[in-house]
């Protein structure tokens, strides 16, 4: 499967044994078109490649869509 996927400006925490963990939340689609979102925690890239096109973008965030800005916060990890 391939998704495709955009940040956006929402950060929220994700509780996870106890603790709290930021994440921010990223809306896609897969490749035959099915909505997604993903909360990510963490994004790595090699520091041995040329990441000013990477940091660029990753700093370019959006508003999240209202089903996303409505996203229920029980639906997270606790």
């Amino acid at each position: 499967m391939n998704v495709t996927l955009q940040n956006t400006d929402k950060i929220v925490e994700l509780k996870y044994h106890g603790a709290y963990v930021p994440a921010r939340v990223w809306e896609g689609t897969t490749d035959s078109g099915v909505p997604v979102v993903a909360f990510i925690t963490r994004i790595a890239v090699r520091n041995d490649q040329d990441l000013t096109q990477f940091e660029a973008e990753l700093q370019t965030v959006t508003p999240p869509s209202a089903d996303v800005r409505a996203w229920p916060a029980r639906m997270l990890i606790d």
